[in-house]
């Protein structure tokens, strides 16, 4: 196990990564201003579920693959920025289904969201290549089970940055709402979320 001044290291150390803007929180804000805070907040979730499964991956060792191969990075890279950018043309295309989910009071498909957002997260190469560099500094060589304790930072990592990118999308779900007193305001909110997550995609894509 970390002792507990690794630990310590380690969550400071988290919460100023977790702060810095970046596709995770950038992806939460987009969602929360096109879907609403409940879809957000699951997409969050799934986010959450897609970077623990990454820590697995790096616990195991196959992060180490993707830092060291160009090609498995790069594909991985566009995979994750081009499903962003294709959430965002869809909610600019159906940008009205937001003022009309609202009129109607519709549910929230609870898989989907989930689903999204776990895609979303397990394709982030960038934090991929932060796991692998980032875990290790904070594990006891002595105690062994270097893999266990990795598993372990990782999954403590995960809870921290669901409890962080859920606090923002209530923000951002906060504004939507207050757009949604007049709900033919959501079409340009709709419209203006994708976009965001459009940039992103574009942003995820030229970023070495």
């Amino acid at each position: 196990m970390p002792s507990s001044s690794q630990w310590l290291a380690f969550v400071v150390a988290s919460i100023l990564f977790i702060q810095v803007p970046g596709p995770s929180l950038l992806f939460t804000i987009g969602r929360a201003l096109t879907v609403g805070r409940r879809e957000a907040l699951l997409s969050v979730v799934g986010n959450g579920i897609g970077v623990t499964t990454q820590v697995l991956l790096v616990a195991v060792g196959l992060g180490a693959v993707v830092a060291a191969s160009a090609t498995a990075y790069t594909v991985v890279k566009v995979v994750g920025a081009a499903y962003v950018i294709w959430l965002g043309v869809q909610a600019v295309r159906r940008r009205a289904e937001a003022r009309e989910a609202l009129e109607r009071q519709v549910a929230a498909r609870r898989g989907r969201a989930l689903r999204i957002g776990f895609v979303v997260g397990v394709t982030n190469p960038k934090t991929i290549l932060f796991f692998v560099a980032f875990l290790p500094q904070f594990t006891n060589t002595a105690a062994g089970h270097v893999g266990a304790q990795m598993a372990l930072l990782g999954l403590a990592f995960g809870v921290m940055a669901v409890c962080s990118d859920s606090v923002w999308a209530l923000l951002a779900a906060r504004a939507r709402t207050w757009f949604a007193r007049e709900p033919k305001r959501l079409d340009t909110l709709g419209a203006s979320g994708g976009v965001m997550m459009v940039g992103l995609g574009a942003l995820l894509l030229a970023r070495e």
